[in-house]
């Protein structure tokens, strides 16, 4: 039942005193009697005509009725629908457990239907306002899942692909035992490797236009953050070759080294000796190396 406004209040509790109330009631008479007798002249500024209107109190939907309504849309695979009746548990039962779960499915409803930007704001409104809640490694989950839908090419920017690897990370190292473990590991195997790839990417770029610094410093992150991916055999391959044009040999010679120590059969190993050679050298581990010291910390060398 609608709670009776404070202002309201004195006027309905029996015996009250209200200040003045022979006047307040005398002066609330003349003003609907003025009303009364008005009524006409007024009608005739309503710029609608004369039409009346009804004030009427909807009645309130039980929350677990809205949550049915919104679990029928999505079986419908109306996720707009669902969305509204979903955000409607949110709106009108706040930090309840069905406005909780309201907030849930919103975020459900909305990575389902590709609005991948509204999913991680609420995703990321729940896991920030439940974070105890048995559902937040789902909220997590989902968050990540929505910016791994939207990761480019390796042609473009990597932001997204860095976003859903700090969250799937979070996921392992918060929630080791949840479901959703053994796919966020997975995905963060795909999002290193995505981002692997634009490094070398932009490696190669600078390579050849002989900005071989420029070069090396995206290939040694390669090497340094993300050498489980499937881009390091070529990472290590352009080091020799950068270093052999700045004529830094040591460290050419290290790059081939650790290559053929980890990949003694891969042709870009082969294609690194046969470079060395051609400057009368040979793969040679230097433990002074940068190289070498990153690869043997992770037991590679």
């Amino acid at each position: 039942m609608p709670q009776i406004r404070p202002w309201l209040a004195a006027f309905a509790k029996p015996g009250s005193h209200v200040p003045a109330a022979k006047s307040w009631m005398a002066a609330a008479a003349a003003m609907v009697a003025l009303q009364l007798g008005g009524c006409s002249s007024l009608e005739s500024f309503n710029p609608f005509g004369a039409e009346k209107y009804e004030t009427k109190i909807l009645p309130d939907v039980p929350a677990d009725d809205i949550y049915n309504q919104g679990v029928a849309r999505l079986a419908k695979r109306d996720h707009d629908g669902a969305t509204k009746k979903f955000a409607e548990l949110d709106k009108q039962y706040p930090f309840s457990d069905y406005g909780r779960k309201g907030l849930l499915m919103t975020t459900y409803s909305q990575y389902s239907s590709g609005a991948y930007d509204d999913a991680i704001a609420s995703g990321n409104r729940y896991y920030t306002s439940y974070p105890n809640s048995p559902d937040a490694p789902y909220a997590l989950y989902l968050e990540a899942m929505s910016y791994y839908a939207q990761i480019p090419d390796i042609s473009r920017d990597q932001n997204q692909s860095e976003k859903a690897l700090d969250l799937f990370s979070q996921i392992v190292a918060k929630y080791p035992t949840s479901e959703y473990a053994g796919d966020a590991k997975f995905k963060i195997q795909v999002t290193r490797d995505q981002i692997a790839g634009k490094e070398m990417s932009v490696g190669r770029f600078y390579l050849q236009r002989h900005n071989y610094v420029a070069s090396i410093n995206r290939f040694r992150t390669v090497i340094g953050k993300y050498q489980t991916t499937r881009h390091t055999e070529e990472a290590l391959a352009r080091l020799t070759e950068a270093y052999m044009a700045l004529g830094i040999t040591n460290e050419a010679q290290t790059a081939a080294a650790v290559l053929g120590h980890n990949f003694p059969d891969s042709q870009w190993y082969k294609d690194s000796i046969t470079l060395l050679q051609s400057g009368g050298l040979e793969p040679r581990e230097d433990q002074g190396s940068i190289i070498y010291r990153t690869f043997h910390n992770l037991g590679l060398t």
